[in-house]
């Protein structure tokens, strides 16, 4: 299955207009055909998104924003996967929903797949699985893309990593990152609000449709972490739904020193403090000793069937 789309490509703010379907590569590293790690039950998301029964994630190789510091660099930097059709994927999916009872059908890091994305969900849904899709993505999306994907996605698990334009440009390679990711924060609260577990008293459990932002605070970059929730807040005012992790593993190589250890108590306790000050009032927050005993269940290694030993 060729997508028109992959002709000349455009689908994320680099816009590297290489012809995928011809074999041009351009920043994300990958052709035209699909290429995926993992498909499987995740239990390593927020509460409303893993549920019970598990998120039904599937990882996408390469990425279009490739961070240095990457968790997932075996598939994002390193291309780790294997090659699957539409109808592959919407068979394991379809196992999954009626084996598994998962919650929702979570496309990780799907950018550069998007085309294929839609038309998986347009199946799952001709053969009555309508659970919710979620994208779950980097915040550096274009805007005229996320359009596209409107009467397709569901809920929007956006990152907001970089306030900073400077350490964008050294991690990610993308100095409009901040500027680029609000635009596109916007345009998926336009869609689909909030998430739609707090727009309810109580508030519901299991997420259907609406927008939750991420934050990783970084190892020496307190500033950064501060500023993003900042620039949210201002944004987006005190409703908006927020995750802030401190769930950074050191895996590669970076070009920042600090980068070799986790963060500190302090680091994270400083941001912390910051966001309650702002008075986000719909908070999910990974703590540090929490992660210690998550960490190892849910650092991944795409190399085994089962990458995540959170999962089994």
């Amino acid at each position: 299955m060729k997508f028109k789309e992959y002709e000349r490509c455009e689908l994320c703010p680099r816009r590297c207009r290489v012809n995928r379907n011809a074999g041009e590569i351009g920043f994300c590293g990958e052709g035209a055909e699909m290429r995926i790690a993992s498909i499987g039950a995740h239990f390593g998301e927020e509460p409303p998104i893993s549920g019970t029964n598990g998120s039904g994630t599937v990882f996408f190789s390469g990425c279009s924003l490739q961070c240095s510091f990457c968790q997932n660099y075996q598939i994002s930097l390193q291309h780790l996967g294997d090659v699957m059709s539409v109808d592959r994927v919407v068979a394991e999916l379809t196992n999954l929903y009626y084996q598994r009872s998962i919650h929702n059908v979570n496309f990780v890091t799907p950018d550069h797949f998007f085309p294929h994305t839609m038309q998986i969900v347009r199946q799952l849904r001709e053969h009555d699985i309508n659970i919710p899709a979620l994208y779950n993505m980097s915040g550096y999306e274009r805007v005229a893309m996320l359009r596209q994907l409107e009467p397709i996605a569901d809920i929007y698990l956006p990152d907001f990593k970089y306030a900073d334009k400077a350490l964008a440009e050294q991690l990610s390679h993308c100095r409009d990152y901040p500027a680029v990711a609000l635009d596109a924060l916007a345009e998926m609260l336009r869609q689909k609000g909030m998430l739609d577990i707090f727009r309810t008293d109580p508030p519901g459990e299991i997420a259907t449709q609406g927008v939750l932002v991420r934050h990783l605070i970084l190892p020496g970059q307190t500033q950064n972490s501060l500023d993003a929730l900042t620039a949210l807040f201002v944004e987006f005012g005190k409703r908006l739904p927020i995750s802030l992790m401190s769930q950074y593993h050191p895996t590669q190589p970076c070009p920042v020193s600090s980068f070799d250890r986790r963060i500190a108590l302090a680091e994270f306790e400083q941001v912390y403090d910051h966001a309650m000050s702002l008075g986000f009032e719909h908070l999910f927050v990974q703590f540090p000793e929490e992660r210690r005993k998550e960490e190892l269940e849910f650092l991944p290694d795409f190399s085994k069937e089962q990458p995540f030993a959170g999962n089994t």
